[in-house]
């Protein structure tokens, strides 16, 4: 009996927590496009980058894929780099020296 209800159960989990990805990236939209500050806009890409990695981890979950991995770890390493890229940019005005 615990075998039926479990996948029941993580599919409505799944669900719940891509509704919930779903309105932090609305949230976090909103402050790219009307953040006060050119920082706020970068952490909100930054944050964007991040729900997106969770959102592919959870549907790999779900579909029980290990491709889904290897696609969050890419949107890991390509977030991280355009974060510091837009951050050096900031500071310094160009990003390649």
């Amino acid at each position: 009996m615990t075998s039926i209800v479990l996948p029941e159960f993580l599919s409505w989990v799944v669900h719940i927590t891509l509704g919930c990805y779903a309105a932090a990236m609305v949230i976090s939209l909103f402050r790219l496009f009307v953040g006060p500050s050119s920082q706020d806009r970068i952490l909100a890409a930054d944050f964007i980058y991040n729900i997106a990695m969770l959102v592919i981890l959870v549907l790999g979950i779900r579909y029980s894929s290990a491709m889904y991995f290897e696609v969050a770890l890419l949107i890991a390493i390509f977030g991280f780099v355009s974060s510091t890229a837009m951050a050096k940019f900031l500071l310094r005005g160009e990003v390649i020296e």
